[in-house]
């Protein structure tokens, strides 16, 4: 089997299992807990928020376990908007996680807000003229992500930042599938949260961080025994933190100019770019979806016009053996058109013949193109 699925999931490193048995098993101490168990559990604890901190460019303290991507997103756009509302004004984009809409979403159903949706290009690149004009004085929160999980286009999240800062508003972005992938410093992005999942990292699905700017208030999803400093309650999951530390550490190097990707970037890109050329020169009518440039290395994501894009799946797992996507996980199963392409102004029909691919190393896309191009010649065939 060929997995091309990373942006969904990727699997447990070994390494991540290692560094977690112990706390699966002799090492079960509950880390608020007064004795020797326990304060081994705290002390691993603290170590993997030191050690996550530090691959985001943070400090400990910032760190806030949870349960991966979607509950951080929840923590920090709810967290922060409703301590601290000011004008009860969100910016956010149209093409964010639905973990972001939806939360958006229920502040202004719930809590009065009112929420503006940024518009992109046709690339999927948020309008920073038009983030000039929505944000001001009213303006509590700005969430926009760092890279979209869908079509792999990276967003200038530190000029948003800059621009919510000088309003006087607090910014938030989502980086889950850009950690590991590309440099990732919160301090050189310039927002006050941040987001990310462990199992994209090669971390168990259930890990997940917020990271956020010391000094900040924030309104708990969950309350109770008041752990993390009383912004998440409830017994911290010791072997999950130790996983997602692993991980990190395997995927991102803390140098002095800041963190940066481990992994094979610069090779992943340029045979993500013969993957995309091959692919465009071969399927007849191939359009290639996010900016061709600014976007994530190992990424890339097609609509091919007069075919199912759930048909080429099914094509290139049962004669080829390669495992990809028709978009986002969190949208399997749904019969509509991604909002994402939607929103690039792509056709209903087209967005519906969406395949992703996602790779994490350049050895995965070997061969990919000419099985990719067999697959949709196939489908077509069909129709005629």
């Amino acid at each position: 089997m060929r997995y091309l699925d990373a942006a969904a999931t990727t699997p447990v490193r070994r390494e991540v299992l290692e560094a977690m048995w112990p706390f699966l098993t002799g090492e079960f101490g509950n880390p608020s807990s007064h004795h020797g168990l326990g304060d081994s559990a705290a002390r691993a604890l603290e170590g993997a928020r030191r050690d996550v901190a530090a691959a985001l460019g943070g400090r400990p303290g910032e760190i806030v376990w949870t349960s991966g991507g979607t509950e951080a997103d929840n923590l920090a756009i709810k967290g922060l908007a409703l301590s601290r509302p000011r004008g009860r004004h969100i910016v956010t984009s149209s093409i964010e996680h639905p973990a972001v809409l939806e939360a958006c979403d229920y502040l202004a159903r719930l809590h009065g807000f009112r929420v503006d949706r940024l518009e992109v290009d046709a690339s999927g690149i948020v309008d920073v003229a038009q983030a000039e004009r929505l944000i001001g004085p009213e303006t509590t929160l700005v969430s926009v992500m760092l890279a979209n999980n869908e079509i792999g286009t990276l967003q200038p999240v530190a000029a948003i930042a800059e621009i919510a800062h000088r309003e006087g508003a607090l910014a938030h972005t989502d980086a889950v599938q850009a950690v590991g992938s590309v440099p990732v410093d919160a301090a050189a992005l310039g927002v006050d949260a941040l987001s990310l999942s462990g199992h994209k990292l090669g971390a168990p699905k259930g890990s997940g961080a917020l990271w956020v700017r010391r000094g900040l208030a924030l309104e708990p999803l969950v309350h109770g025994g008041g752990q993390e400093r009383g912004r998440r309650s409830g017994t911290e999951n010791v072997a999950a933190a130790i996983g997602l530390a692993a991980a990190l550490s395997l995927a991102v190097e803390v140098t002095p100019g800041g963190p940066r990707p481990r992994g094979p970037v610069e090779a992943l890109a340029l045979a993500r770019d013969g993957f995309v050329r091959d692919v465009l020169a071969g399927a007849d009518g191939a359009i290639l979806t996010g900016d061709p440039v600014r976007r994530l290395p190992g990424h890339a994501s097609f609509c091919f016009p007069g075919t199912s894009g759930e048909a080429v799946l099914l094509g290139l797992e049962q004669d080829h053996g390669i495992v990809c996507s028709s978009g986002s996980a969190c949208a399997a199963g749904s019969d509509e058109p991604s909002g994402v392409l939607l929103a690039l102004g792509i056709d209903p029909e087209v967005a519906r013949t969406a395949v992703r691919f996602t790779a994490a190393s350049p050895a995965d896309l070997d061969g990919v193109a000419a099985a990719v191009v067999e697959a949709v010649r196939g489908v077509r065939s069909l129709g005629d």
